[in-house]
């Protein structure tokens, strides 16, 4: 990455003017010779025209490859085409744009998808990537996934991009291990902000995606964690604690058996079993294990 200009429109590769596009537009092309501007441009929206593929992933039934007009609705991809959520759950967010596009709430699910919109939405048509959340997904740890992913694809030319990137992540695996603040938040937001202003490349411009995004849409997740020292989905291991509900507890004994490190205490038939919290490394060994659903995580 170098600073502009030149652009490589005007001296590119030899020093020639060199035209740089994805495989996918370059696709378009001979289609376009054969049947005409008129034809591609009578698909999609006023101004953003043609099909766009999408790799669609995550919480959704039918996961693979859609080719779909320009402003065909999230709503209709996800659940026309992708068949919804699996096992009834509440749909509540999508990522789209890859590693540094923006999540979208489920509010705006019956926006038409094109470059113009998901730009306004904080999110981008990238390489058209699609992952679906529902309603078991933490928002927080979501960012902090994609940012891990750009933190090691940087190139480190940029201080903004190699530092900054770190810097972030650093903050939100502070704020997922349960020892964040609400300053924390705030840098959170400004790293983001000068990161993308600043960077010299488009990865580095578009990594604080994820952050800006979640904490447009759901900050009060981040504040949760901060405040409450909680999770909301359950996700941030070291904010769980297991609990077993004394009334639905059937004194059978399957989730100290099942227990790697033996923190659950009680008598099999004749006393409700306790889990010693201090010493639960939250495997979650013992939720799967119950058939009666007497141990709930939060």
């Amino acid at each position: 990455p170098r600073p502009r200009p030149p652009f490589p429109a005007h001296k590119g590769i030899w020093d020639k003017p060199t035209l740089l596009n994805n495989v996918e537009t370059y696709a378009n092309i001979p289609q376009i010779i054969l049947k005409g501007a008129e034809w591609f441009a009578s698909i999609g929206t006023e101004k953003s025209k043609g099909t766009k593929v999408f790799a669609l992933g995550g919480k959704i039934n039918n996961t693979g490859l859609l080719e779909i007009p320009m402003g065909t609705t999230l709503r209709e991809a996800i659940y026309e085409i992708g068949g919804g959520i699996p096992d009834g759950k509440a749909f509540k967010a999508v990522q789209t744009g890859g590693p540094s596009g923006g999540c979208i709430p489920a509010e705006y699910i019956d926006t038409p998808i094109d470059y113009e919109n998901l730009i306004a939405l904080g999110s981008m048509m990238g390489s058209g990537g699609m992952i679906v959340m529902d309603e078991d997904n933490c928002m927080v740890d979501i960012a902090r996934f994609f940012l891990d992913f750009t933190v090691e694809e940087s190139c480190g030319k940029c201080t903004p991009c190699r530092e900054g990137t770190k810097r972030m992540l650093e903050l939100l695996d502070k704020i997922t291990e349960g020892k964040g603040t609400i300053d924390d938040i705030d840098k959170l937001q400004t790293l983001a902000t000068t990161i993308k202003s600043a960077s010299l490349c488009g990865l580095g411009q578009t990594a604080p995606n994820p952050v800006l995004s979640t904490l447009k849409y759901f900050k009060h997740e981040y504040e949760a964690h901060v405040n409450e020292k909680k999770c909301p989905a359950g996700v941030c291991q070291a904010l769980l604690q297991y609990k077993v509900i004394p009334e639905l507890c059937k004194k059978c004994g399957i989730c100290a058996t099942k227990c790697p490190v033996n923190c659950i205490s009680g008598v099999k038939g004749k006393e409700v079993y306790v889990i010693d919290t201090d010493t639960c490394i939250k495997c979650g060994a013992c939720l799967s294990a119950c058939p009666f659903k007497a141990i709930i995580k939060g």
